[in-house]
């Protein structure tokens, strides 16, 4: 299904500036020279604009006109990490193994699976990460097909999914919950470990301005993987 234009637009401009092509304070083209750049009309404009203005990207200033907005106060402590790159960063191999996979609605009465639904099909996704082909993580995925289309097609033969989102899906907010849970009987057999064993459970909502991407919860060998954050105090002047 072809892209409206006006999406194609907001796209354009929240990837420039997720990705810090356009910085804080810079002023977007006048809805006039997009307009004339685009072939479209001012609603069109308009439109892609509100958008921006909603995902907390952009300021809009009557008679002043359209600013990146600049970072709130409060931030996020922990990013969003590949484990991928974190597993090679430790001089190791990673792969992904596919476990599961289908396209289905939520389930009735979970409602935090028909927020992220949104009306749509979620694609459920079950995996395992492995370092030097050595199990180290149990992965059980939820993304939203109204917010990411194209993941409906995609192969995960040599990609994870949680790689593939983080190269073609721009995030702007995510939430992460650190627990220690013990191994149900199928994670154990899958990591090699027994029933109950000790493990981390990182579990992520991500969102993208109001639209949710994601749900993830992430098993992992309790010996085997860390979670570091470092920060000091807000508005500080640290050394």
């Amino acid at each position: 299904m072809k892209q409206p234009l006006h999406e194609k637009i907001r796209a354009d401009f929240e990837a420039r500036i997720l990705a810090g092509t356009l910085a804080p304070g810079d002023r977007l083209p006048t809805e006039q020279e997009l307009m004339q750049a685009h072939g479209c009309s001012r609603m069109t404009v308009n439109k892609a604009l509100s958008a921006l203005q909603s995902a907390g990207l952009v300021e809009r200033r009557k008679k002043a006109g359209s600013f990146v907005a600049r970072p709130r106060v409060h931030s996020m402590v922990l990013d969003i990490p590949d484990l991928a790159v974190q597993i090679g960063e430790r001089g190791q191999r990673h792969s992904y193994r596919l476990t599961g996979r289908q396209l289905r609605g939520p389930v009735a009465g979970r409602d935090e699976e028909a927020a992220l639904a949104n009306g749509a099909q979620l694609l459920e996704l079950d995996g395992i990460h492995c370092a030097d082909d050595r199990p180290l993580a149990v992965e059980h995925r939820l993304i939203a097909t109204r917010a990411v289309p194209a993941i409906v097609d995609g192969d995960f033969d040599s990609i994870s999914p949680g790689t593939w989102l983080l190269q073609h899906v721009p995030w702007t907010e995510a939430e992460n919950r650190i627990s220690a849970v013990g191994a149900t009987r199928e994670e154990a057999t899958l990591l090699g470990i027994a029933p109950g064993a000790p493990c981390l459970c990182v579990e992520r909502h991500t969102w993208r301005g109001g639209d949710p991407i994601t749900y993830v919860r992430q098993i992992f060998l309790a010996d085997a993987y860390d979670m570091v954050a470092r920060f000091g105090p807000a508005g500080g002047s640290g050394n």
